[in-house]
């Protein structure tokens, strides 16, 4: 079952979006090398929860903390730990928000001190997916327009498209139908109409697409250890121009300075 979303709703994941929005901005000042992932973790719960929400993601199927936090060749679903974030690597931060009984959801991939010019390009053509997929999110479009989008631009780079995670919708739940995979083709799948809210999300490897679950149930990490960037929008389907719900603007103006 799809739940389209009025107006009045749409208002309330947005409000909810925009927390998320600004908790990434608030880590985003904090995070540097020799920063542990659990501090941030620690900084972004007292924010969401000064801010009237509740972290969305912690005590979700057992998940101990509130962000996912997810360094290098770690895809998604990561656990904050004590051990220093270092130089010249990366750190994809996941994080959800509960406010006023509505979800949002967003994820940016953050660099770490300086890092290699082929881990920015990395970094540069998954936002660049992302944006092309919420290109396609327009009414009389299909799911597979979107996942086509985000695949065609990742693979023409040379990138490899995971496929085992897919973005979702969302609203009075974390995780609603329909499912958004990142891979697809033109013209396939659900069609989309006014009022859909999704969470579009892809995740690009460096190398293979493979990928592997940890013992922890939660960690994944690519199958050859290569880094992985992990991008993510809560957007709503519009007539000719999806709207985006969630934002970059906040944390973009942290780390440019």
């Amino acid at each position: 079952m799809i739940h389209y979303k009025t107006e009045e709703e749409i208002d309330l994941v947005r409000e909810s979006s925009l927390l998320v929005a600004k908790t990434h901005a608030e880590i985003a000042s904090f995070l540097k090398p020799g920063v542990s992932s659990l501090e941030l973790d620690k900084i972004a719960e007292e924010f969401i929860r000064d801010n009237g929400g509740v972290p969305a993601f912690k005590g979700y199927n057992g998940f101990p903390c509130t962000l996912c936090m997810s360094p290098n060749e770690q895809v998604v679903h990561g656990i904050p730990n004590k051990k220093a974030l270092i130089e010249n690597s990366i750190l994809s931060v996941d994080c959800g928000v509960l406010m006023n009984n509505y979800y949002g959801d967003s994820a940016y991939t953050y660099e770490v001190g300086e890092v290699d010019l082929e881990v920015k390009n990395l970094l540069k053509i998954t936002k660049e997916s992302l944006y092309k997929g919420i290109d396609m999110a327009v009414v009389g479009n299909r799911i597979g327009d979107i996942s086509f989008a985000i695949q065609n631009h990742a693979e023409l780079n040379g990138y490899g498209v995971v496929r085992e995670l897919v973005g979702h919708g969302l609203g009075k739940s974390l995780h609603e139908s329909p499912e958004v995979p990142n891979y697809g083709r033109r013209g396939s799948g659900q069609k989309l109409k006014k009022g859909l809210v999704i969470a579009i999300e892809p995740m690009i490897n460096m190398g293979t697409r493979k990928i592997l679950q940890h013992n922890d149930g939660w960690t994944i990490t690519t199958l050859d250890k290569k880094p992985s960037a992990h991008f993510e929008h809560t957007i709503v389907v519009r007539e000719g121009k999806a709207e985006i719900l969630s934002s970059f603007k906040e944390i973009e103006k942290i780390i440019n300075g």
